[in-house]
């Protein structure tokens, strides 16, 4: 993985793009996945070389009062060969057009997406992948404040404001701030399968399952949406998924009226409810797969999906894929380990094989 830095004067807020990347992807965990990613930090301009140039040499911009400077033996040269290519922020002056994005990161940008590289974006990222032309003809997000001018000064891009990432094959791009987690999470669950995205999610303390399939849209198990009525019914259910749980047994359980709860459900997922313990009984299933040897039939019913075959074809709608095949490319099942290159190519083979075509998406 090779992160591209566009400023060595990094702003507080662009810290925590950086550093989620660095915390999901720099810090090895041997004892969910052997061998881990190799991140690799690269910075546009001055900071590209290990000794960069005083604060005012004619080279560099201006230092910020608030910010950090990025001391990293790579430059953009770094990005050339790596398999994912990612850009967690652009400087404000950028996404508000007060200033051009530098011309040799966009070329680095476009010759990474030429040569197949996997192209992510987090926050404001989208902005250089838009202007490299990664993004020309796909559908991708930024942190709500943005969208409108990303989409206003690239009408080639189908700008979605209302989910916290986007999956678009080789192509992904987050909202804001904790959006870039979620995607990064992805990342992992996409690469190293879900048991190990959600045994580091917990490792992180975040909500484990926030699954994102090759269909995007926003799913979110325990929204934080502010709403005391909401969050806890769905924390009740996700423990619940092995039971018959319909829209009345959750509205009732929020002291809502069907109609109330699946009004405001909706307005904090995104999907509606029986969409959303889909989402979450199909992410069941695949820790089920992988993180066990149960039966095919006995992930059904502990998943809530039922039968095997009812299990069979949710799951190869939604991901394009068997749950046998699926388990296949995981060889370590039951908590043995084995996640490793083999386990990720076998389900990336699998899944570029075969491709799930969902309405609306």
């Amino acid at each position: 993985m090779a992160v591209a830095v566009i400023d060595d004067d990094i702003p507080y807020w662009d810290l925590y793009e950086l550093g989620v990347v660095c915390t999901v992807f720099g810090i090895p965990h041997p004892d969910l996945a052997d061998p881990w990613y190799d991140l690799r930090l690269c910075a546009a301009g001055p900071s590209s070389s290990a000794s960069p140039p005083s604060a005012s040499s004619p080279d560099r911009p201006a230092p910020s009062p608030l910010g950090f400077t990025l001391r990293t033996p790579h430059g953009l040269e770094g990005l050339d060969g790596a398999d994912t290519v990612i850009i967690p922020s652009v400087p404000e002056a950028c996404v508000d057009g007060e200033r051009e994005l530098p011309d040799e990161l966009l070329r680095a940008l476009r010759r990474a997406a030429d040569r197949g590289a996997r192209m992510v974006s987090l926050c404001a990222g989208a902005f250089a992948l838009a202007a490299a032309g990664v993004l020309d003809g796909r559908r991708a997000t930024a942190h709500w404040m943005h969208t409108e001018a990303l989409a206003r000064r690239h009408p080639e891009v189908t700008v979605d404001d209302s989910v916290l990432y986007v999956d678009d094959g080789n192509v992904l791009t987050s909202a804001g701030v904790t959006a870039g987690l979620d995607l990064c999470l992805h990342l992992v669950r996409r690469d190293l399968g879900a048991h190990v995205a959600n045994q580091l999610a917990r490792r992180l303390v975040v909500p484990a399952h926030r699954p994102g399939g090759q269909a995007q849209f926003v799913e979110v198990s325990v929204p934080e949406t502010g709403d005391d009525g909401l969050a806890p019914v769905l924390q009740w259910a996700t423990e619940r998924l092995d039971q018959p749980l319909t829209v009345d047994d959750l509205a009732a359980r929020a002291g809502m009226s069907p109609r109330t709860f699946f009004r405001r459900l909706q307005a904090a997922t995104g999907t509606t409810p029986l969409q959303w313990l889909l989402q979450q009984r199909l992410a069941r299933a695949q820790s089920l797969l992988e993180a066990t040897s149960l039966p095919v039939e006995r992930v059904g019913q502990l998943s809530g999906l039922g039968t095997s075959a009812n299990l069979r074809r949710h799951f190869t709608l939604h991901f394009g894929i068997t749950p046998t095949d699926y388990r296949r490319a995981f060889p370590g099942h039951g908590g043995q380990g084995g996640r490793g290159v083999q386990s990720v190519q076998g389900v990336r083979a699998a899944r570029q094989g075969r491709t799930v075509r969902r309405a609306g998406h």
